[in-house]
């Protein structure tokens, strides 16, 4: 997986979105572009302000680059089985090696309910050939201030008065762009640390730092258990997706970015940064799978209190189970390649989505079958939501897909009502109440029946996206992999097929919806969204046709980037990348059709 020796080839000051790296400790993540620079990073956590986001704007989001002078080409790759990534960096007479990581604290364990970063930035320096001319660049977005002490560098951000940034460096730093004459085999570093503002470092050897790092994450690796295809990416999957976990209390990002658009140039730009119910029960179940069953127990407990306090599930929470600020535009930003607007915090945590019900019924149900204790509180607390689905399931809402037009009675939302009673159902059975059991079942198969009438148009051959007919959706693929219509079933099986037939991007892509058949309230278009290809291929393995699911499998793994690392969406034009990124969804995606293959 690791990328050719080719030139970063900015496209108007943007690297593209797949030429990033990404690196985590738990508590935030960075960016790292192939040209050395990082131009995402969020303090002290993932929904926090940004220090750097050149990624929406290359003159005024703010960056920190280590690189060549004049950069001639550049490959990047993982130190195997951690989150610590190697850039190396060709100049016209020499090569640096520069080793960037979010570190941990010695003897850290990243499946305790703590944080577990240090905050702070470490960038190990090796010139590995010849004679490098270097530049040390330091922006952070708005105006920094910077006085010398204590071998580095303090700032002061007006922006953010509660963070003062240090810069320790064994490079002399006469100010935040420094040029300096290096040659093979000389090391150094350089260490950003954030801290609230009154409060001290405790600086150690990097060395130490590094080597504490890497150890931690090859500890939480050790518990990796897989048997399937593409094992490398499989594994690499399940790094990203603990790079999305706030250790501090359970929540699971959807994506450590905003605002990378669906389209270039367009408006459809969102804030990915806070914990979705949906996702993260995707995120936590696929890491089950594969050996990591203390994030689902972590995310059950968080996602329980978050309801406790709201008296209802949210569709999304900040990483503390807080609602998120208000969605706003940042007129401070151009966008992504000029694709504004920029949005900060998501309106759709104010919608109601009733497949939240079933995310977090079938989480429990999952954590229940692997051994946890269904005590009486906890179940009280999951009989509500049992309840809640049981009354509200034809009640119209906004979908899976957050569409900003009134709501509809969705059928994927109406499935995972299903979901919620069949769950609630079987745990009923296990605490001996036979009497809500039979109740819930009934309703179950009430909805089943109506997706299957209600839903089916005769005339286009498929179920619909909502109970009454309407457009076709790529969700209806979620279906039989939430047990509520086999994959087998005629009509589900005319589903899939009318699924690629009407929302086909081609080479296996589809779309989720098309605007024009399903408004959405919203301008614009989007790329191909890439969780919905591996669904189909788990629908084509589940009809028997396994040699076709394997085939589209191996095709979309093939378009992870060389690290990699999957976006939310892919331009069907040109493969590009599009969304957020590292999107969760996609890499749960990877993960789970992966062992359903593997199973067969």
């Amino acid at each position: 997986m690791n990328a050719t020796e080719l030139p970063p080839y900015p496209r108007n000051g943007y690297l593209p979105i797949e030429d990033h790296g990404l690196i985590g400790d738990g508590t935030t993540a960075a960016l790292v572009g192939r040209d050395g620079s990082i131009s995402w990073l969020c303090v002290p956590r993932f929904d926090s302000d940004a220090l750097f986001c050149g990624l929406l704007d290359h003159r005024n989001g703010g960056f920190f680059t280590v690189a060549p002078e004049d950069l001639t080409g550049a490959t990047q790759r993982y130190e195997p089985d951690t989150g610590v990534l190697i850039t190396e960096l060709l100049g016209p007479e020499g090569r640096v090696r520069v080793t960037d990581a979010l570190t941990f604290r010695a003897g850290a364990d990243l499946s305790e309910d703590a944080p577990a970063g240090r905050g702070e930035l470490l960038r190990m320096i090796e010139v590995v050939e010849g004679r490098v001319r270097l530049r040390v660049r330091l922006e952070p977005r708005g105006d920094a201030e910077c006085r010398p002490h204590a071998a580095g560098l303090q700032l002061r951000l007006k922006r953010r008065p509660d963070i003062e940034p240090h810069l320790a460096s064994s490079l002399p730093l006469a100010g935040l762009d420094t040029t300096h004459e290096l040659s093979a085999g000389e090391r150094h570093h350089l260490i950003l640390s954030w801290e609230s503002a009154g409060h001290h470092f405790h600086p150690r050897p990097p060395e130490e730092l590094l080597a504490d790092t890497i150890a931690v994450w090859r500890n939480w690796m050790r518990s990796f258990r897989y048997q399937g295809p593409q094992t490398a990416l499989v594994r690499r999957s399940a790094i990203t997706l603990k790079m999305m976990d706030y250790t501090a209390t359970g929540a699971m990002i959807a994506a450590p970015t905003s605002s990378l658009p669906e389209a270039i140039g367009g408006p459809r730009n969102w804030d990915y940064r806070y914990a979705w119910i949906r996702d993260a029960a995707f995120s936590v179940y696929a890491l089950a799978q594969i050996g990591m069953g203390h994030e689902a127990e972590g995310f059950l407990g968080w996602v329980l209190d978050a309801v406790d306090r709201a008296g209802r599930p949210r569709v999304l929470y900040d990483v503390d189970g807080h609602a998120p600020p208000p969605e706003w535009h940042d007129p401070g930003l151009e966008g992504y390649r000029g694709s504004a607007p920029v949005r900060w915090g998501n309106a759709a945590a104010e919608q109601r989505q009733h497949d939240v019900f079933g995310e977090i019924m079938d989480c429990a149900w999952q954590w229940v079958r692997r051994g946890g204790a269904l005590e009486p509180e906890l179940w009280d607390r999951l009989r509500r939501l049992v309840e809640a689905a049981a009354r509200e399931w034809q009640t119209p809402d906004h979908g899976i897909w957050e569409v900003r037009t009134p709501g509809r009675p969705f059928t994927y939302s109406a499935a995972l009502c299903a979901v919620a009673l069949d769950r609630g159902a079987r745990m009923a059975r296990s605490m001996g109440m036979e009497t809500d059991a039979r109740r819930w079942e009934m309703e179950c198969e009430r909805i089943r029946t109506a997706i299957l009438e209600q839903a089916w148009d005769p005339h286009q051959q498929t179920l619909t996206e909502h109970l009454g007919g309407g457009g076709i959706d790529a969700s209806l693929l979620a279906l039989p992999l939430r047990r509520v219509i086999p994959a087998d079933h005629p009509r589900m099986i005319a589903t899939t097929r009318a699924v690629v037939r009407r929302l086909g991007a081609g080479e296996g892509l589809l779309f989720r919806y098309l605007p024009d058949e399903s408004p959405d309230g919203l301008a614009g278009h989007e790329g191909a969204f890439l969780l919905c290809s591996f669904w189909l291929a788990d629908n084509l393995l589940r009809q028997g046709e396994r040699d076709a699911a394997m085939e589209l499998y191996e095709s979309l793994c093939a378009r992870a980037s060389p690290l990699g690392l999957l976006p939310e969406q892919i331009d069907p034009g040109s493969g590009a990348f599009l969304g957020n990124f590292p999107q969760a969804f996609s890499h749960v995606g990877l993960i789970s059709t992966g062992i359903n293959l593997g199973r067969t």
